[in-house]
């Protein structure tokens, strides 16, 4: 029984030494684009669960919310008339169902990461890929690399997020 609450007591005490509090927004040239290693990021700075806010710790969390991360409602809004298959804000992740206007055999999916919650452009990284078939259903996936389509969605989603940031600020300062 004793050596039970020493391993209890020193993992107790490793918990307390190995958690820190604060979150810190990094630039988006720092923060990985993959999810688990945000993940992992995330964690390892201290900004996940952790034994010290179940034990009573309550400072130094800020929980963010997509209806407040600009990048995020810009997008949402720019995509709005397309079939969405994946929705992760947690993930900073955005994937569109194929979408196609019916006029030819082409359809497109649009994938949108957020590497960042700036309004910056470098934030985000936007992946487009084309579908054409022919008549009898074969059908040919290409990536689209630097098209006119990635260029026009990530402005029009950096111009709506600027809008809806300012819009924000004037919010909060007229409540002042």
């Amino acid at each position: 029984m004793l050596k039970n609450s020493k391993s209890f007591l020193l993992f107790l005490v490793l918990s307390f030494v190995l958690s820190s509090c604060g979150n810190k927004f990094g630039d988006a040239r720092k923060t990985p684009t993959n999810a688990l290693e945000r993940a992992r990021k995330n964690v390892e700075e201290g900004r996940g669960a952790s034994i010290g806010s179940v034990l009573g710790n309550r400072g130094g969390t800020n929980y963010e919310f997509s209806s407040s991360n600009p990048m995020w409602r810009a997008s949402l809004e720019i995509l709005d008339f397309l079939p969405l298959n994946t929705v992760d804000y947690s993930g900073g992740m955005i994937i569109s169902d194929w979408y196609s206007d019916l006029s030819n055999n082409e359809s497109v999916k649009i994938t949108i990461r957020f590497l960042s919650n700036e309004v910056r452009s470098d934030s985000l990284k936007i992946i487009v890929h084309k579908k054409n078939c022919s008549s009898n259903q074969d059908c040919k996936i290409a990536l689209i690399n630097n098209s006119t389509l990635v260029n026009e969605l990530r402005s029009s989603i950096v111009r709506k997020a600027a809008v809806l940031e300012k819009e924000n600020k004037n919010k909060k300062n007229k409540r002042k």
